[in-house]
């Protein structure tokens, strides 16, 4: 038996170890600063515990904290940190499941609506434990045990059932065996790896308290979810904070209240907001530059139902892939209708209304549909996340080679766009199909194969940066999604291509070729540029902070008078304004100048404008930004043309 294994470094570099030597140990010898930075290792692309073995050949990689799964496993170990204080402050308590999410962990809890104060508690008693500095250690133990283990938590219970029922295999490829990891008398069924030891968790905050239901099903009982984030260092930690106090300052729903652009009603539902004038006038220009920039590109306009019935979406086949995210039937007197939760099926209708000639391919319908998405209450956030949603829809029906070029339109209308909007801060996700997802996709290998080398050539094409993600296609082919983070480092996805290549059979889809036969060869290209309204209004929102551009914004300009005897010149300014299309308020309020000017800033308002006797005098306006900056002076008829220009240059 050979006594020497071979180690292979991420950079290609070999070297001997004997036979049993540790992932601790190896990157001891590569350096003391990366032995104390470790958390894990990779073995052959799998994750595993530093004092771990090592007996066999392999690919080597040390996991530290700046690695994205060194995060994971950063953030996980804290979770059970967090879980053992829990228990030890209030031992009644029942643990569920505490994963790692995009920036940190949470653990849902079976115990009675936890406060703030119980936060401060819990995080009292992790830093005890720290201290004590427990050795963190996996254990596989048969499920069988585990079951008599985890007896009096009927949640891990029922996961090991679960585990039982479907034989699985657990971490380490045993059947009917599962690993746990024991920190002092703390012991939680987990795969890991986790950190060694728990001082290594130097730094931690618990960030939010939070209700959700046990698997998600709002029919089980609701738990209590605590949400935290941990780092190596306390400087980390600091910066992370004052992150998110920043963030909190361009939160959508913040700035949404203060400005008057959007309310939740509780007697119209949660996830449906209600758009109040200021915020339905950004709303409208948005929706009219992506109105005139698709007329200019092609595009024909069209307006669908709310509703359909249910054979239409059992045709398109959302039925039953989409169900779920859909609201329940209604049973009417002639069938069973839904709201439509996408606009695509009667989309496709309208496509094959009439017969379609090959001289009128690529035929590219637009619209900005309303949908419904059944969302749980839980789930829901602001406008990020809502029941329902007005899509930046268009579907294009184009030949088979047609695609490359309607793809890289399309990809180049979304940077159009985000020039405009001066969002910069975007990468690209070639989002693919699992193979072994047959339930989740539709069973087409050879339209799989074909629709993802084509939009990955076409991403090469143009020179664009971007990742691949397995098990994120849609359930009828491909899609490149731009993702982006929000103002609290999540990660999310604005706007959306997707090839399709089920919708031509699904609905007989076809043109007429040259040679006057029917070509059912027709693909579909599903495209959201600027998303829904309401996840784009919140990034706005956010990545303005409410201080709109002159054209997006709701007030443009605010007129002041100083005394009541100037409100007749006043007059004449918001007249000469409105007469062309600028957006005007007054306030001829008994307040002070500093009082008005005051709230006209707090309001975001772009131009604020006093008027007194000079200005009466001289057809002038003295002119101020919401930063502060004092402009002067300046002939009314000049300052309406400098705005119409700045305006119409959506600067």
């Amino acid at each position: 038996m050979a006594s020497k294994i071979t180690i292979t470094f991420p950079d290609g570099t070999k070297k001997e170890y004997k036979k049993g030597v540790t992932g601790e140990e190896i990157a001891k010898g590569i350096s003391e600063g990366l032995f104390r930075k470790a958390v894990a290792v990779k073995i052959n692309d799998e994750q595993r515990d530093l004092y771990l073995p090592i007996n066999e050949s392999c690919e080597f990689k040390v996991l530290t904290f700046n690695d994205e799964e060194g995060k994971d496993v950063f953030w996980h170990s804290t979770s059970h940190l967090m879980a053992q204080a829990i228990l030890r402050v209030f031992p009644e308590s029942k643990l569920t499941i505490g994963p790692v999410v995009e920036n940190g962990f949470y653990y849902d809890i079976d115990h009675p609506p936890f406060h703030e104060e119980d936060l401060e508690k819990i995080e009292a008693e992790m830093k005890k434990i720290v201290k004590e500095n427990h050795l963190v250690r996996r254990k596989e133990i048969s499920v069988a045990e585990a079951k008599k283990l985890f007896k009096n938590n009927k949640y891990k219970v029922e996961m090991l059932k679960e585990i039982d029922k479907f034989q699985d295999e657990g971490s380490t490829g045993k059947k009917g065996v599962v690993s746990v990891y024991e920190q002092g008398e703390f012991i939680d069924l987990c795969r890991g790896p986790h950190l060694p030891r728990t001082e290594m968790i130097k730094a931690f905050k618990l960030t939010k308290i939070a209700g959700a239901y046990w698997r998600g099903d709002a029919k089980n009982k609701q738990l209590q979810r605590i949400y935290g984030v941990s780092f190596p260092d306390n400087k980390q930690l600091k910066e992370y904070l004052e992150m998110l106090e920043e963030a909190e300052k361009r939160n959508h729903k913040k700035i949404g209240e203060e400005m008057g652009l959007f309310a939740h009603f509780d007697l119209v539902g949660k996830g449906l907001p209600v758009w109040l004038p200021r915020g339905e006038i950004i709303r409208g220009e948005v929706e009219s530059f992506a109105v005139e920039t698709e007329r200019e590109a092609g595009y024909q306009r069209v307006s669908t139902p709310h509703l359909a019935k249910k054979e239409l979406f059992e045709k398109s086949g959302h039925l039953p892939y989409y169900e779920d995210s859909m609201y329940p039937p209604m049973k009417m007197d002639d069938g069973t209708y839904y709201l439509k939760a996408m606009n695509c099926p009667s989309h496709h209708l309208i496509f094959s209304f009439r017969p379609r000639s090959y001289r009128e391919m690529p035929v590219r319908l637009s619209e900005y549909g309303t949908c419904y998405r059944n969302e749980l209450s839980g789930t829901l956030n602001g406008l990020l996340r809502v029941r329902i949603l007005r899509m930046n829809d268009a579907h294009i029906y184009c030949t088979k080679d047609q695609i490359e070029r309607e793809v890289e339109l399309v990809l180049k209308m979304i940077k159009q766009y985000f020039e405009v909007f001066g969002l910069k801060n975007y990468w690209l996700r070639l989002s693919l199909h699992d193979p072994s997802s047959k339930s989740k996709y539709i069973d087409e290998p050879d339209n799989w194969l074909y629709a993802e080398k084509i939009l990955r050539k076409v991403l090469v094409k143009l020179k664009l940066e971007f990742v691949e993600k397995k098990d994120e296609a849609a359930f009828y082919g491909p899609k490149i999604d731009v993702q982006f983070k929000n103002v609290y480092g999540r990660e999310e996805t604005m706007s959306t291509v997707q090839l399709d290549f089920a919708a031509k059979s699904r609905f007989d889809l076809y043109y007429v070729d040259d040679s006057g036969q029917k070509n059912k060869d027709v693909f579909v290209i599903h495209r959201a540029p600027l998303s829904t309204h309401e996840r784009f209004m919140a990034f706005l929102i956010e990545h303005y902070a409410g201080k709109f551009p002159l054209w997006l914004s709701p007030v443009q300009v605010k007129v002041l008078t100083i005394v009541d005897r100037h409100e007749v010149y006043a007059d004449r300014v918001v007249e000469t304004l409105r007469n062309k299309g600028l957006r005007v308020e007054k306030d001829y309020r008994s307040e002070t100048m500093n009082k008005k000017i005051r709230d006209a800033q707090l309001e975001k308002v772009n131009y604020i404008v006093v008027v007194g006797d000079r200005e009466a005098e001289k057809v002038t306006v003295n002119i101020r930004t919401r930063d502060g900056v004092i402009h002067g002076e300046k002939h009314l008829d000049k300052f309406v043309d400098e705005l119409v220009g700045e305006v119409k240059q959506k600067k």
